[in-house]
């Protein structure tokens, strides 16, 4: 396994737009170094060509078997489609390599199962990382420091709203099925569904969740068929120790000041992470009507903004650190399987039109989630 004191080589398994952008974070990072590169797309490969460095010595692949068998690794990011981490996840866990794969986990609950349990089976000691990078974006990171300091007393209501653009066009439009993605609510927002355990510290026990496709892609067809993926929705989701989430979901709603925002209200304050403007707004109580602290957050130690204001830097730094310290992943496949396994619950709700209790998931029972 690699020493404190060297380098740690890198292999990226997905060199479209996000794998790219791991490329620059992992190129920021002390220490790292990405020796190669694989996706069966030609453009791809070129695109990671050109991000390392044209004249850089990197071997590339069209065959993720193949790098990770090619010993020029120590660790693997995995940004290939969605539909792909099943496949690329078991034959990375049966090599001796640490492993950041992208989000979600799968694209089935079943899926998403059988890849945990292969990692706790497996016998190889390193770090398998769950990319969870808005965990690490810096006015979130603050509001959770406020939170463990007992700032809002004890978190009653978790709204997030998220804000968007459509999804971005991907090589043979592979995202624009949900089959292919897990659909939005476990592509897009297990991002925000990972953020609502981290804030109530609690378990999902009950999601209910409308939603619909009414803007996008419906004028777009591929080989004949029309995109399904939802544009739009409202998820609640209650916890187990009473407090309860809301995701306020919108995918056409380019004209927004903030991206994100993350309302977290207790019995003692209220707090807001406005992630595009990088502040965060608390409100005690005790202060009286409309009195709100205004605090501009920033980080002086990311070398690399990119896509995701930095944290995708942050959690490769962690990543890195992990590798060298010999220490347990933060961010775990349990909390990629948490995170998804609740937009799969508002998958079911939307199609069912009714609440869906989180027990009785089959695909979850008898697993200590």
């Amino acid at each position: 396994m690699v020493a404190q004191t060297s380098r740690i080589r890198y292999g990226v398994i997905g060199t479209g737009m996000m794998g790219v952008e791991h490329i620059h974070n992992v190129m920021a990072v002390d220490g790292a170094v990405v020796t190669a590169v694989c996706d069966p797309h030609a453009e791809s490969l070129e695109w990671a060509r050109i991000a390392v460095g044209l004249s850089a010595d990197l071997a590339t692949f069209d065959d993720h078997n193949d790098l990770l068998d090619s010993g020029l690794v120590d660790a693997v990011v995995i940004a290939a489609p969605n539909h792909t981490h099943h496949e690329i996840l078991l034959d990375a866990i049966a090599r001796p390599v640490h492993i950041l794969t992208e989000k979600p986990l799968c694209t089935t609950l079943e899926a998403c199962r059988e890849v945990v349990e292969a990692a706790e089976a497996s016998e190889h000691d390193r770090v398998i990382w769950m990319g969870l990078e808005y965990r690490y974006m810096p006015p979130t990171q603050r509001l959770l420091s406020e939170l463990e300091a007992g700032t809002v007393g004890d978190v009653k209501m978790v709204a997030i709203r998220e804000h968007r653009f459509p999804f971005l066009p991907k090589v043979d439009n592979w995202n624009r099925f949900s089959r292919n993605t897990g659909g939005t609510l476990v592509e897009k927002t297990c991002h925000f569904f990972d953020l609502m355990m981290q804030i109530t510290g609690a378990d999902p026990v009950r999601v209910f969740a409308s939603g619909g496709q009414s803007v996008n892609h419906l004028d777009e067809s591929y080989d004949g068929e029309t995109p399904d993926i939802l544009d739009n929705a409202f998820v609640v989701v209650d916890f187990d120790d009473g407090s309860r989430g809301l995701l306020d979901l919108c995918m056409f709603a380019e004209a927004s000041v903030n991206e994100q925002e993350i309302v977290v209200t207790g019995d003692v304050a209220k707090m807001e992470a406005l992630v595009t403007e990088s502040l965060l707004r608390v409100g005690k109580r005790s202060d009286g009507q409309h009195v709100v602290d205004t605090y501009e957050i920033h980080h002086e130690g990311i070398k690399h903004v990119g896509l995701h204001h930095g944290s995708s830097y942050l959690e490769h730094v962690d990543f890195a650190n992990a590798i060298r310290m010999q220490e347990p992943a933060k961010v775990t496949l349990m909390d990629g399987l948490r995170s998804a396994a609740i937009g799969f619950a508002a998958h079911r709700s939307i199609e069912t039109g009714v609440p869906v209790m989180m027990a009785e998931l089959p695909e979850l029972e008898g697993l200590d989630w």
